[in-house]
């Protein structure tokens, strides 16, 4: 028999790479919401510039400007728009509230203003 330094012990290490897996799987979801939740952000950004293109463009229309942001961006985003006229331009601010994936944070509304010229 030969003379072995440390002895075998059957099965004791079984298991173990599994859970060290599921201790990690945490931080891994984590770390994946984080990041839809940061292109979440990016696309709330995008969608509050569109919003605040199309409201000026319809307001300068002498349309609604809540209605011209409403309808450019995505049905499950709420949005708010507010118009100013100065002289012959119109600007719309549009504020377009960010969605939150990630339990506990919070963040301020993605917030965009777009001037047009008045065309009448």
């Amino acid at each position: 028999m030969p003379y072995r330094l440390f002895p075998r012990r059957a099965g004791r290490d079984r298991g173990q790479v599994a859970l060290e897996y599921l201790g990690f799987i945490p931080v891994l979801i984590l770390v994946a919401m984080a990041g839809v939740q940061v292109g979440l952000i990016a696309y709330t950004a995008q969608q509050a510039g569109t919003a605040a293109r199309a409201g000026a463009r319809a307001a300068s229309l002498d349309d609604s400007a809540q209605d011209g942001c409403v309808n450019a961006i995505s049905d499950w985003l709420t949005v708010a728009c507010s118009e100013a006229q100065g002289g012959d331009q119109v600007t719309v601010t549009a504020t377009v509230d960010i969605p939150s994936i990630v339990p506990g944070w919070d963040f301020d509304p993605a917030q965009k203003t777009a001037t047009m010229p008045l065309d009448h």
